[in-house]
C-alpha cells in the first residue's frame, strides 16, 4: 500500500517559531517527580526560528489497527489511536513500517540512543518545529478551530480515546492534531535542564480545552508510557531527480 499517497498530505516550506521557558535552577534527577522546578520569576525564556523544508505528515495518528498489524503482526481494523507507546516504541515501529514498504529506514537505534538519517526515504516522527508548523496551517491562532469541532478534549470525551478521524480537520486536512491523544516528536525537550526527555505535542481526551493548543508542549523520558499518548507519522520529501 502507497501510505504516502493515502495516508499523508505534503506540507509546504516555510518558517516556524519555538518558544519555551527553561528553569534556570538545575534539576538534581532526570525524573520529574525529583525536580526542583523554580518560580515563574526564576524561568528563561528561549525562542527559535526554525527552517521547515517540504515533508509529508500522516492525516491521522497512529492505529491501534496498523501498529498491531505491523508492530505485532496481529492483522487488525482497530481506528483507535494507538496509546500507551514509549517514544522508543514509536521510532522503531518507524523503522518497521519502513521495512515492511521497502523503503531505507530513518533511525539507527542502539539501545536508548537514537540517530535520525533526515534523507532516508522512510518514515520517521515529525520534529518538534514540524508538528506546531502543521499543526497551526498557516493559522497564528492557538487553537485552528472551535475546540468542540476539532478535538475530543476533557469536556466532549467522556472519558476516553475515541476512533480517528471524526472530528473536523485543520487547513492542511490534518485530523486529530489536538486533542484525542498526546503525539510524540523526535526532538530533545531541553537537553541542558531535563536530559533525554523528548517532546510531546497536541492535548488529549484527558486535558482541559486550554491544554489542546498548537504551541503547548510536553515532555518526558523516552521509555515512557500513558493511555493517552500515541504518534503521528512523518517521511521527509525527496525530489525525484
Amino acid at each position: 500500500m502507497d501510505y504516502t499517497r493515502d495516508y499523508f498530505a505534503l506540507i509546504p516550506s516555510g518558517t516556524e517559531t519555538i518558544r519555551h521557558y527553561r528553569d534556570k535552577q538545575k534539576w538534581i534527577s532526570s525524573d520529574s517527580k525529583m525536580s526542583i522546578p523554580g518560580s515563574q520569576n526564576s524561568m528563561a525564556k528561549i525562542k527559535c526560528d526554525v527552517d521547515i523544508s517540504p515533508f509529508y505528515i500522516a492525516k491521522y495518528p497512529v492505529t491501534q489497527g496498523l501498529y498491531d498489524t505491523i508492530g505485532k503482526g496481529v492483522p487488525s481494523n482497530c481506528n483507535l489511536p494507538v496509546v500507551n507507546v514509549s517514544w522508543l516504541d514509536a521510532v522503531k515501529f518507524c523503522n518497521l513500517l519502513s521495512k515492511a514498504n521497502g523503503l531505507s529506514e530513518c533511525y539507527s537505534i542502539d539501545g536508548e540512543r537514537v540517530s535520525c538519517d533526515f534523507s532516508g526515504t522512510g518514515f520517521r516522527l515529525p520534529t518538534d518545529a514540524e508538528w506546531q508548523y502543521a499543526c497551526k496551517a498557516g493559522s497564528n491562532k492557538y487553537q485552528y478551530g472551535l475546540i468542540d469541532e476539532i478535538a475530543w478534549y476533557a469536556g466532549n470525551s467522556a472519558g476516553t480515546v475515541h476512533a480517528v478521524g471524526e472530528k473536523q480537520p485543520n487547513a492542511y486536512g490534518l485530523y486529530d492534531m489536538l486533542g484525542n491523544v498526546w503525539e510524540w516528536c523526535w526532538d530533545l525537550y531541553d537537553e541542558e535542564t531535563y536530559g533525554s526527555y523528548r517532546v510531546f505535542r497536541g492535548g488529549s481526551w484527558a486535558e482541559e480545552a486550554r491544554g489542546c493548543g498548537a504551541t503547548n508542549r510536553r515532555r518526558s523520558s523516552p521509555s515512557f508510557t500513558i493511555d493517552d499518548l500515541g504518534f503521528r507519522l512523518a517521511r521527509s520529501y525527496i525530489k525525484q531527480r
